[in-house]
């Protein structure tokens, strides 16, 4: 595990994050989608990154003075994003910031969280105690991409004695 921290995101993070996300994408995802895919996936529409609704919660996870990760939590407990930089993959970035987003929602009175997942990304979330509720197909920039909706329930609840 690497020593960063987490902060809540600023407005001069900007840049960073869109570089990350796209990074991310490219260099991680390219192992289970096809290049039309990648590329219709990591394509930014800056106007919507540039002003996230109020109601969103963005988090950044930093190292050395870089970016190395980033988690974005919507009204509900909806886990919008959550990419790690793939030089930082595997070291316990996403881990973070999907342990910060989960204090926001128990905070906020959410008794669980939902995601989107990719296929690259499904893995984590399953060893991360949630489940798939559906498999889906959206279409971004006229690719279909599959993914899956998944769900984590019991949020702040202590887990029963054995």
């Amino acid at each position: 595990m690497i020593p960063f921290c987490i902060r809540p995101y600023a407005s001069r993070d900007l840049e960073t994050i869109l570089n990350l996300f796209q990074r991310s994408i490219r260099e991680i995802a390219s192992a289970d989608y096809a290049p039309a895919q990648i590329e219709a996936w990591s394509r930014i529409d800056r106007a919507v990154w540039a002003e996230p609704p109020a109601a969103l919660r963005r988090w950044v996870a930093w190292a050395d003075g870089q970016a190395v990760g980033f988690a974005d939590l919507g009204p509900g407990g909806h886990l919008d994003k959550l990419y790690v930089d793939p030089a930082h993959q595997r070291r316990g970035v996403a881990q973070a910031l999907l342990v910060t987003a989960e204090a926001e929602a128990i905070a906020q009175g959410v008794e669980g969280l939902d995601t989107e997942a990719s296929l690259t990304a499904r893995p984590f979330f399953e060893a991360a105690g949630f489940r798939v509720v559906a498999q889906e197909s959206v279409i971004r920039n006229g690719q279909a991409l599959r993914r899956f909706r998944m769900r984590k329930d019991g949020l702040g609840t202590m887990p029963s004695p054995s």
